[in-house]
C-alpha cells in the first residue's frame, strides 16, 4: 500500500491555504456559503469552491474556509486544487520591498 500524506498547505495564484487543527476562537462572521469567492483576482477572475456544505468565515482579521467534505477551488487561470475537509485559514501570497522597508501583496 502506498504511503499518503494528507496536504497541509496549497497555493493557487497569489492565494494561500494553511490546514488548522482547529477553529481558531473570536467571533464568527459568516460570509458566504455554497458559493464562495474566496478571493478575488485584479483580473477579474475568482479563486471560487462550490459546495452546499461549506463555510467562508471572518474570524477578527482572519479568513477561514470550514470544509465538511473534500471540495475542489478553480480559477480560470490556474490549475484545480482538490482540498481535504477540515478548517482551512486563506492568506495571500505577500513580497518585501527592502527598498522602501514595506511589505505588500503579490499580484497574479
Amino acid at each position: 500500500m502506498k504511503n499518503k500524506t494528507a496536504i497541509k498547505t496549497w497555493q493557487q495564484g497569489d492565494v494561500l491555504g494553511l490546514k488548522l487543527d482547529k477553529m481558531p476562537c473570536g467571533d464568527r462572521k459568516i460570509i458566504s456559503t455554497k458559493r464562495l469567492i474566496v478571493a478575488h483576482g485584479e483580473s477579474g477572475h475568482s479563486h471560487v469552491i462550490e459546495d452546499d456544505e461549506a463555510e467562508l468565515i471572518q474570524i477578527g482579521e482572519r479568513m477561514i474556509l470550514n470544509l465538511k467534505k473534500s471540495s475542489i477551488i478553480t480559477h480560470e487561470e490556474h490549475k484545480p486544487i482538490k482540498l481535504d475537509k477540515g478548517i482551512w485559514e486563506i492568506g495571500r501570497v505577500q513580497e518585501f520591498d527592502y527598498f522602501k522597508m514595506m511589505k505588500r501583496q503579490v499580484i497574479d
